[in-house]
């Protein structure tokens, strides 16, 4: 038996905690341009499953990788790392 390969997990904070069972999650990184070398501030959103609506919006989570859940959703909930204040 074959073992499966790691998940991809990334931490970002949740924007919109509107839908049911769904956050969408803000992550940040900082990438060095390829011809400058200037440090540019990048944010990708990402679709998350949260199956407890545990996640609220300003809340810090990690999510990671999964199989696709709907057209949008390939992440899912892993754990809140830390709540908003």
């Amino acid at each position: 038996m074959t073992e499966r390969g790691q998940r991809k997990s990334l931490v970002g904070v949740v924007v919109s905690d509107a839908r049911d069972k769904t956050v969408t999650v803000e992550v940040s990184s900082s990438v060095r341009h390829p011809r400058y070398g200037k440090v540019v501030g990048r944010t990708s959103k990402f679709h998350a499953h949260d199956e407890t609506n545990d996640a609220r919006s300003g809340d810090t989570v990690r999510i990671v990788e999964t199989r696709p859940l709907s057209k949008t959703k390939r992440w899912r909930v892993l754990e809140v790392v830390e709540r908003a204040r």
